[in-house]
């Protein structure tokens, strides 16, 4: 599996959620109580978010 880099901006909300957005994958984007469920969730929704973009 190809292992790609991903700038991820971390930042948070009102509520005091951590909210994470990567800029160059439209749409994809988290948010959690703790820093390493935000990273975990993160990381699946680049995964997902690759998965989902690929040609069939």
């Amino acid at each position: 599996m190809e292992k790609r880099t991903f700038t991820v901006l971390i930042e948070k909300d009102e509520d005091g959620m951590l909210v994470a957005s990567v800029p160059a994958l439209k749409g994809c984007h988290s948010q959690a109580k703790t820093m390493n469920e935000l990273l975990t969730r993160i990381q699946e929704a680049i995964e997902l978010c690759l998965e989902v973009g690929r040609p069939v």
